[in-house]
C-alpha cells in the first residue's frame, strides 16, 4: 500500500469553507466562515513547505499538487518545493489540451533529473465547462478522453529517443523526443464516465477514484481491469478521500459535526449551484451521495460506515472523507484494500495537523495488519 498526502494550493483552514478546491474561490480569498473566524491560511510557499515537510516526516510517498483556477500553478509549486524536501515525491496534475505533449515530456524529464526521479503526473482532462472555456478549450467531455489518449501516447513516445511521429484528431507531431530519465513518470488518471476507461486501459499507471462507498469502487476496479486486461495490460487502483480520525469515535464525528455547523447554507447552496454544471460523472456521483443539503448533524451524512460525505456540500472533486477512531479509519481503508485499491491521496482540515493524527493513529494499525510496510510516523 502507498500512501500520498495533498498540497492545499487554494489555501487552508480549520473549516471546510477556505480549504481545498472550495467553490466558489472567493469563499475562500474574501469571505465566508473560514476568514470571520481568523483561520484561514494562506497557500504561501513558506506555509506550504510545512505541509511538504511534514508529509515527508511522516513517511507519506508523495503529495498531490492540484491544478485549477483558485491553485497556485503546480508546476512552479513543485519545482520550489524541491529545495525544501529530500524524498517526497510529487504527483503534478496536468490537463491536456493546456500544454503540448511533447513540452510536458521535455518538462517531466528535466524534473525527474532535477529531482532524482521524484514525479508522478496526474492527468485531468476537466469538467467544469466555465474553467474549460477560461483556459480557450472547447472540445466536448467524451472528446476530451480521446484526446488524452493521443496527448499520452505522444508524451511517452518522445521517450523513445528515436524520434515519434504521430497524426490524430487532436495533434499532429513529427520527431517528438526529448532526454529519456531514468524513470518515466508513472501516469495517474481518474474518470467515472464511459469515455475513461479505454484511455486507462491502453495508457494509464495508475486509475484514481474519488472516495464511493466500497462496493461502487469494486465496480469501477472490475471494469478497469477487465478493459486493460483486453490490452494485455495491468492497471493499479488509487483513491482519493479526505480523513477525520481521532483516539475515539466520537471525537472524530464531533469534529464532522463542528465542519458541518460552520458552514452557511447560502455558501453551500452557491457552491452545489457552480457543482451542478460540472459536465464530470465523478462530480455527479459526489453530489448525489449527499444531494446538496447541509443537515445539522453530520451522521446523516454518513453514506457507509466510516465514510462521511459532507465535505463534497463546499468542495469540487473529491467530496467524502474516513471518520472514525484510528482503528475504525483503519477497518475502512481494509475494506478498500480487499477489493483493489492500492494507493490511498488523503488529506484533512488543516493539512498539517491532520497528518499527523493519521500517521500517529492510523499508520502503526496498518502496519500490524501488514497492509502497510512501515508506519507512516517513525
Amino acid at each position: 500500500m502507498k500512501l500520498h498526502w495533498f498540497l492545499p494550493t487554494t489555501g487552508d483552514s480549520r473549516t471546510l469553507v477556505g480549504g481545498g478546491h472550495s467553490v466558489p474561490t472567493e469563499l475562500a480569498r474574501a469571505g465566508g466562515a473560514a476568514h470571520t473566524a481568523g483561520r484561514y491560511r494562506e497557500p504561501d510557499l513558506d506555509y506550504l513547505v510545512d505541509v511538504a515537510r511534514t508529509a515527508e516526516r511522516l513517511g507519506f510517498e508523495s503529495v498531490l499538487t492540484p491544478t485549477g483556477t483558485p491553485c497556485e500553478d503546480a508546476w512552479v509549486i513543485a519545482s520550489a518545493l524541491l529545495t525544501q524536501t529530500d524524498r517526497l515525491k510529487f504527483l503534478i496534475a496536468a490537463r491536456p489540451g493546456l500544454i503540448s505533449p511533447t513540452l510536458l515530456a521535455q518538462m517531466a524529464s528535466t524534473f525527474q533529473r532535477v529531482s532524482g526521479d521524484r514525479l508522478a503526473i496526474n492527468v485531468v482532462v476537466g469538467g467544469d465547462p466555465s474553467e474549460q472555456e477560461r483556459f480557450g478549450d472547447r472540445v466536448g467531455k467524451d472528446d476530451r478522453y480521446a484526446r488524452a489518449e493521443e496527448f499520452l501516447s505522444i508524451f511517452r513516445g518522445a521517450f523513445t529517443g528515436d524520434g515519434y511521429d504521430q497524426a490524430g484528431a487532436f495533434y499532429d507531431v513529427v520527431d517528438a523526443r526529448t532526454r529519456k530519465p531514468a524513470t518515466v513518470p508513472p501516469i495517474y488518471l481518474g474518470g467515472s464516465s464511459a469515455a475513461a476507461g479505454p484511455v486507462t486501459a491502453r495508457q494509464v499507471d495508475v486509475y484514481l477514484t474519488w472516495g464511493e462507498p466500497p462496493a461502487q469502487v469494486a465496480e469501477k476496479i472490475e471494469w478497469i481491469r477487465k478493459l486493460a486486461g483486453e490490452e494485455g495490460r495491468e492497471v493499479r487502483f488509487g483513491i482519493r478521500l479526505h480523513t477525520i480520525t481521532r483516539d475515539s469515535s466520537e471525537d472524530a464525528w464531533a469534529l464532522a459535526d463542528r465542519l458541518l455547523a460552520d458552514l452557511d447554507p447560502a455558501e453551500v447552496a452557491k457552491a452545489q449551484a457552480v457543482l451542478a454544471s460540472s459536465e464530470s460523472e465523478g462530480q455527479k456521483r459526489m453530489r448525489e451521495l449527499h444531494g446538496g443539503q447541509a443537515p445539522t448533524d453530520a451522521r446523516s451524512l454518513e453514506v457507509y460506515p466510516g465514510l462521511w460525505s459532507g465535505v463534497g456540500l463546499v468542495r469540487s472533486g473529491a467530496g467524502t472523507a474516513l471518520v472514525g477512531s484510528h482503528t475504525e479509519v483503519a477497518d475502512l481503508i481494509g475494506e478498500y484494500a480487499a477489493v483493489g485499491i492500492d494507493e490511498f491521496v488523503l488529506s484533512g482540515y488543516p493539512h498539517v495537523e491532520e497528518a499527523y493524527w493519521f500517521a500517529e493513529g492510523v499508520g502503526p494499525i496498518l502496519q500490524q495488519r501488514g497492509l502497510l510496510a512501515r508506519p507512516p510516523a517513525e
